[in-house]
Order: structure tokens, then C-alpha cells, then sequence
């Protein structure tokens, strides 16, 4: 746990800056009162920095969240939305203020989940979906092309040739016979037969791994 106690020097400094700012925009307008006195935040959040770390930890349990919460819990105190009273009660008041800031850093993650998640439902890759693609099916696919290529190279090269034409170019039957100078029909003729000697060539694979 003791990890994440030097990290209170950065934000204690940043308690002090934010204090002066504060102090120097409303030097002219800002009329103390008598519940307000003039606090020196920095030296009291150094004071009780350790102890309300710890408390926020119990609650959260992660040291990066402590930290944050704890940026909240200086800039809540110098900005006084509730102003202290008694600067004998500081030490409760401050645990209030803590316990509220993890409050809310924890309502502000839960609804950054539930975002999420209904981000994660509505983008569920369904069965064979190719963002998350099952093991098995990857094998299978992978196996089935190692058999075509296998295949193809048992074939002729005319055979070949337009089969890798339609399937992998995706020419249409017209593009194949204006590219390859011959008739539709025989275009449909060639296709017919290579596909037929590639279903051969795929059992025959098939026949000769089993055995």
C-alpha cells in the first residue's frame, strides 16, 4: 500500500497552485465570511494525506484510482463548495469529503461500464464472425486451403487458370472471356470441367491423408 504515498507531493502541489489562482481571480469580488477563515490547505492536506489515502484504498483497492480520487479530494477542499466551520472538525470533514469523492469516482466508472458494455453488445461478434474467429474454424479454414492449393497444383494449367481467374480475381464470366479472347460458352464449358477435376483432386487429398 505505502507505494502510493510519494505520489502526494504531486498533487499537493498542484493543491497550491490551484489555491493561489483561486486566491488571485477572487481577491476583488470574494468577501470572507465569518465560517471561512484563512485556511492553509496545502499544510493541512499534507497533514492527513496518508490516513485519508488509506481510506480511500480500503474502498477502491487500486492505487491509480486512489491518486485520482485524491486530486478531487484537494480541489473539492480549496474550492469549499461546503465550507468548513470548525477547523477543529477539519480531520472528519475531510473524511466526508473523501468518502464522497470515492462515491463519485466510483458512479463515474460504473457508467463508463455500462457504456462499454453496451458498446460490447451491440458489436458481439456473431458465429464466424472474423473479428474474434474461432480456434477450430481458423485450423479448418487453414487446412482446406492448404488441400485446394495442393489440389490446384495437380491440375492443368488451363484448369488452374480460370478457376484462379473466377475465384480469386472474382472475374465475371464476360471479363474471363474478353481477357482470355474466347466465346461465354466456352468460358462456362472450362469452368465446368476445372471444377469438376478440382473436386476430384480434393477427394482424391482427402482419401490419401485418412488412409
Amino acid at each position: 500500500m505505502t507505494r502510493f504515498w510519494p505520489a502526494c507531493k504531486i498533487h499537493l502541489q498542484a493543491v497550491t497552485i490551484t489555491t493561489t489562482m483561486l486566491k488571485s481571480s477572487d481577491s476583488e469580488a470574494h468577501v470572507p465570511s465569518a465560517f471561512e477563515p484563512n485556511i492553509n490547505w496545502p499544510a493541512i492536506l499534507a497533514e492527513h494525506d496518508r490516513w485519508l489515502r488509506t481510506v480511500v484504498y480500503a474502498r477502491l483497492r487500486e492505487a491509480d484510482a486512489v491518486e485520482d480520487v485524491m486530486q478531487e479530494v484537494a480541489l473539492a477542499a480549496v474550492r469549499q463548495a461546503s465550507p468548513i466551520q470548525d477547523m477543529a472538525k477539519v480531520a472528519p470533514w475531510l473524511y466526508r469529503l473523501a468518502i464522497r469523492q470515492t462515491l463519485l469516482y466510483r458512479r463515474k466508472c460504473g457508467r463508463r461500464r455500462r457504456l462499454h458494455q453496451r458498446y460490447a453488445d451491440r458489436v458481439q461478434p456473431v458465429e464466424n464472425d472474423y473479428r474474434t474467429p474461432d480456434p477450430l474454424d481458423w485450423m479448418l479454414t487453414a487446412e482446406r486451403c492448404r488441400m485446394v492449393r495442393q489440389a490446384l497444383g495437380q491440375l492443368a494449367q488451363r484448369d488452374s487458370e480460370i478457376l484462379l481467374l473466377k475465384y480469386t480475381e472474382g472475374w465475371s464470366y464476360h471479363q474471363i472471356a474478353d481477357h482470355l479472347g474466347i466465346s461465354h460458352s466456352a468460358v462456362e464449358a472450362r469452368l465446368h470441367r476445372a471444377r469438376k477435376r478440382l473436386r476430384a483432386e480434393l477427394m482424391a487429398i482427402e482419401l490419401v491423408e485418412v488412409k
